[in-house]
């Protein structure tokens, strides 16, 4: 249950306290929306505290991808705080679940490379 509005939103980004971008689409979306402001915005991902409803481990790679290290996830998967933890990203959880159901965390479980996962991703959310 959502205890306020915010929490609703599926993803949302903040410097210092100001929440400069959210995205309420479905799957990896809002996180490919996410790309295409930063890819606009004179901003340092460094800087950025990302909030995500799901944090799978597809997710976790574009995150990572992104430049983004302060990272929270309302639900997360071992797959991705494995793959958050062994890129020295600061992370945290509301709850961690073994995996997500959902075939890209499947399809990406052995994959540790950005630029591979991105290529897969994008090609399946039709970006390419």
């Amino acid at each position: 249950m959502c205890t306020n509005h915010h929490d609703s939103l599926s993803l949302q980004v903040f410097l210092q306290e100001e929440r400069i971008f959210t995205h309420n689409g479905k799957w990896l979306h809002p996180l490919f929306a996410l790309e295409d402001f930063l890819s606009r915005e004179d901003l340092n991902p460094g800087d950025l505290h990302l909030r995500d409803s799901i944090i799978g481990k597809a997710a976790a790679l574009l995150i990572c991808r992104l430049g983004i290290r302060r990272i929270h996830g309302v639900l997360m998967s071992e797959l991705a705080a494995e793959y958050l933890r062994s890129r020295k990203a600061e992370f945290s959880w509301g709850t961690l679940v073994p995996r997500i159901q959902c075939r890209t965390e499947e399809l990406l479980a052995a994959v540790d490379d950005t630029e591979e996962a991105y290529s897969e991703l994008s090609r399946r959310a039709g970006r390419q």
